[in-house]
């Protein structure tokens, strides 16, 4: 299926005449690949520590699976399967029609989604949901820094300059996290954000990424 749907994508790719980039330079960097590893390695472990606790509160909070699986793409369209604490409620796909989109263009977001559960708040406000990916950067399907890995409805939207933005492998973090990510919601601010750290980057940029991010986590823990 995963095979499929790329090919059906490339083709749309080719049909539009689009010229699709090399991957960035990134992908191949031995330094960011360690920087991942070691990182995912610490992120399992907290994962390992915390998982309990939070999968009880999530299944005495609402009915339905510990954890939320969805097909999203990668590197140069590359599908994967990403999973998240589940933080809405079961059948979230299914009510997502009756929830308006506050943001513009190729993403959904709703400040105030009824969908999402008690737990389900805490979880993304202290992003403790994002734990289970770094299994994904483990094994190579995303990076602590990158850009934010789109849905499949997302990506067969995209034009050539959209595209652009999967140069690079997905990212738990990047700009778009630290530069106001409840405040951006528009669509070509955030492909803005993630060509400017195609450009901007160099091995030490990540780390500085990853310093950023802490730093809006705790804040936001701070505020609870």
């Amino acid at each position: 299926m995963y095979q499929t749907q790329l090919q059906s994508f490339c083709q749309v790719a080719t049909d539009r005449a689009w010229k699709l980039d090399t991957p960035h330079s990134s992908v191949d960097s031995k330094f960011k690949r360690f920087l991942d590893i070691l990182g995912s390695l610490v992120g399992l472990i907290i994962l390992g520590v915390v998982f309990i606790p939070i999968a009880l509160a999530i299944k005495l909070d609402s009915p339905g699976p510990i954890f939320f699986t969805q097909e999203r793409y990668g590197l140069q369209g590359r599908p994967f399967k990403l999973r998240k604490f589940r933080s809405m409620v079961n059948d979230a796909e299914r009510l997502k029609p009756l929830v308006q989109n506050e943001a513009d263009g190729l993403i959904f977001k709703n400040q105030n989604d009824f969908r999402v559960t008690k737990v389900g708040r805490f979880l993304r406000r202290t992003s403790l949901d994002e734990l289970p990916q770094f299994w994904n950067v483990l094994v190579g399907e995303m990076s602590l820094v990158g850009t934010r890995p789109p849905t499949a409805d997302e990506v067969f939207k995209y034009n050539q300059r959209h595209w652009q933005r999967l140069n690079v492998k997905p990212g738990l973090t990047g700009e778009w996290q630290v530069n106001g990510r409840s405040h951006v919601k528009d669509f070509e601010q955030i492909v803005d954000l993630d060509l400017r750290y195609q450009e901007k980057w160099h091995p030490l940029y990540d780390l500085l990424l990853i310093t950023k991010t802490f730093s809006v986590i705790f804040g936001k823990i701070g505020a609870l």
